[in-house]
């Protein structure tokens, strides 16, 4: 075998480990960041936070009539906002400061209104199956 052939399968087993070294820097540098955690929904959210499942099939069918789980969602019309459309939107404050872009405090908000209101999410589905509001 002549000294210019060798010369060329040396180089390309370097070139080989080369590249077979770098992938496995590369795998072991991604094995050690972590995954971002997925988005919980806020149906999901409001599923931990309402345990009885009747309630929370009552707050499921309002919040679905009325935003369809969307937490940004808004009435053109009247400036309702949110999973539950308060109104004025600015009354979720008081359950955090995040409530525009927090499902979690629109849910706190808006299981505290319907419990005070109606006395639980149960009363609060009865009132808007009769009147298509709450």
């Amino acid at each position: 075998m002549s000294k210019s052939v060798i010369r060329r399968i040396a180089a390309s087993k370097k070139t080989l480990a080369g590249t077979v070294v770098a992938l496995g820097a590369a795998g072991s540098l991604l094995a050690t960041v972590p995954a971002q955690a997925a988005p919980v929904s806020a149906k999901a959210i409001a599923q931990q936070m309402i345990k009885d499942p009747a309630q929370f099939a009552a707050f499921s069918n309002i919040v679905s009539h009325e935003s369809g789980w969307d937490h940004t969602a808004t009435n053109s019309s009247s400036g309702a906002y949110g999973l539950v459309q308060a109104l004025p939107a600015s009354k979720m404050a008081s359950a955090g400061a995040d409530w525009k872009t927090n499902p979690a405090t629109q849910i706190k908000w808006g299981l505290d209104y319907m419990n005070d209101r109606y006395g639980s999410p149960v009363g609060a589905w009865n009132f808007w199956q009769a009147h298509h509001w709450y």
